[in-house]
């Protein structure tokens, strides 16, 4: 996406991806850098707040920032429970959401893989969304979050899973997988 879009799009990228061991971890670490990526500590709490301040910080300076806002990647292609954040940043930066729906990506690198593969992504573009409201309305940041994931999913066709993020689903994937292995045992 950065590639097709005329300004530099900075992404917001978990702080695992600049400090994983070994010659794989300092070769991501050098590509986020290279690639301007901006590490954020994910783990909640103050941490989170940061991330947050973070991207508020960007888009003051008038960065455009890339936002996943599922936080993680789907472990099955669908679409899940979106973050609240981009939500709140929008709504006290002032800043548009344009929602980006794109294909093909678990294809060209599939998780756990470092080199994508070479193919076309396709991307499709929504309209510029504008939040206006109280930042710190829970209840609005979650009615306008589900309306930014709704708006990707009808871009995207992508089934959409409004009850459980995907790090959850992840997890859930995960026990189940372990449930089966030993009960194969």
């Amino acid at each position: 996406m950065p590639l097709v879009v005329p300004r530099k799009v900075t992404f917001l990228a978990k702080s695992e991806y600049f400090t994983s061991p070994g010659l794989k971890g300092f070769i991501k670490k050098i590509t986020f850098i290279a690639l301007g990526q901006v590490p954020i500590d994910r783990s909640g709490g103050k941490r989170s707040e940061a991330a947050l301040l973070t991207g508020l910080r960007l888009l003051k300076e008038n960065h455009c920032i890339g936002i996943y806002p599922e936080g993680t990647r789907s472990p099955d292609g669908r679409l899940y429970k979106g973050r609240t954040g981009i939500a709140r940043m929008s709504i006290e930066s002032g800043a548009p959401i344009i929602p980006v729906a794109m294909f093909n990506t678990a294809e060209i690198q599939p998780t756990g893989q470092v080199v994508p593969k070479v193919r076309r992504v396709e991307m499709v573009f929504g309209e510029p969304i504008y939040l206006t409201g109280d930042p710190t309305d829970q209840e609005l940041l979650r009615k306008e979050t589900n309306k930014i994931m709704e708006t990707i999913a009808a871009l995207s066709k992508q089934e959409y899973v409004p009850n459980m993020y995907a790090s959850d689903a992840k997890d859930a994937i995960k026990k189940s997988q372990l449930e089966e292995s030993e009960e194969e045992e």
